[in-house]
């Protein structure tokens, strides 16, 4: 029996361990404490914390893809929409002054600051004190400082301030009015119903009351007025009289997702499963759109607008939802009659079959455009 072998096989407290360069005993640090990733059961895992590689995108860049081609978002993560469609509307280019009013992940405020620099600078905003931190690192990490890059946390209904502080107007201005994947698919924030968590959706979680105090502060009527008006939900009457008889016991996504699984079922012959699920969507959206607020900030955004553009100012707004699209077509072909805007777009633009294809949240999203005078 050779010697090496004789030496791996000896006990622990007989080894005499050697670097290969030196000629005594190897120094060892102490064993660091080893932290085991998230256990799941099945073969992939299916809550938001188990999915460590989805959430760690730049160590699994290839397990991300994988998810990204099966036509899923990652968690953590979300996937910009229409971004040639976005960059072809505002044509952002060296030494243009910009502003992102909704940074959300960033994934549009990156492909407009590589076309920007040179001598560029684009200001960034948003409301969420739980996700801008997390993008405002990432795309300091990819070298955009101040210089370059101005972050700040706002709701876009106050964005006068900036020009008002600064003195001067924008190249452009980009709008994504859609909810974050990053905040859907986060249980602790409570947007979805897919996924148990309290019933919140703040925007803001730091700002206003969550949804699961606002249906006890409205009566039946106001609740079936609220779907009807947020989310055009056609069985807005019986969600409305389930919700008010059983708004003491709702807490959670899952409290009321169950009463109105529970509530529809009674006409379930000519309700399908996805048509219930579709009622559930409306439910949860009409509910985010009045806890932050959300028309009421829109309509303060579209009356700022054109103030805040330099003649031949370009403003492109994506929206989800047709209370939007109405309110952001109206605005602009008012403004438009007025001399305000020299172009609007005559109908919304859409994503393309294919981007529908591989990202279906981009599926209800319309784009419209307009041109300052």
């Amino acid at each position: 029996m050779n010697g090496s072998f004789s030496i791996l096989c000896a006990p622990m407290g007989q080894r005499n361990e050697t670097h290969p360069d030196s000629h005594g005993p190897m120094m060892t640090e102490p064993d660091k404490q080893h932290k085991r990733r998230v256990r799941y059961s099945g073969t992939h895992p299916r809550r938001h914390e188990e999915k460590y590689k989805e959430l760690n995108p730049e160590r699994y860049s290839e397990d991300v893809q994988k998810v990204i081609a099966r036509g899923q978002t990652p968690a953590g993560m979300h996937i910009p929409i229409c971004v040639k469609e976005i960059l072809e509307i505002l044509d952002p280019r060296p030494g243009h002054r910009g502003l992102d009013a909704t940074l959300g992940y960033g994934g549009h405020t990156l492909e407009i600051l590589k076309r920007i620099v040179p001598g560029g600078h684009l200001v960034a905003i948003d409301v969420d004190p739980v996700e801008l931190p997390r993008t405002e690192k990432r795309l300091r990490d990819l070298g955009y400082d101040d210089q370059v890059l101005q972050i700040n946390r706002m709701n876009f209904a106050g964005i006068a301030r900036i020009t008002i502080q600064t003195g001067e107007l924008f190249d452009f201005i980009l709008a994504d009015l859609g909810v974050s994947s990053m905040q859907l698919d986060t249980p602790s924030r409570g947007f979805s119903y897919k996924t148990h968590g309290p019933l919140d959706l703040r925007l803001n979680p730091q700002h206003g009351q969550p949804a699961s105090k606002l249906i006890r502060s409205l009566d039946e009527k106001s609740l079936e007025k609220l779907l009807i008006e947020n989310s055009d939900e056609p069985c807005a009457e019986k969600i409305a009289h389930a919700i008010n008889k059983n708004a003491q016991n709702i807490e959670t996504t899952t409290d009321l997702s169950n009463i109105i699984r529970k509530e529809l079922a009674g006409i379930k012959p000519h309700l399908s499963d996805t048509e219930i699920k579709k009622s559930l969507q409306r439910t949860f959206q009409a509910l985010r759109i009045a806890v932050n607020d959300e028309f009421g900030a829109l309509k303060s955004f579209l009356k700022l607008l054109p103030d805040c553009l330099k003649p031949g100012g370009r403003v492109a707004i994506l929206t989800f939802h047709s209370g939007e699209d109405r309110l952001v077509k109206k605005s602009f072909q008012s403004a438009f009659r007025s001399g305000i805007y020299k172009s609007i777009a005559s109908e919304p633009g859409r994503p393309s079959a294919e981007e529908r294809r591989a990202n279906p949240r981009s599926s209800c999203a319309k784009l419209r455009w307009a041109v300052r005078a």
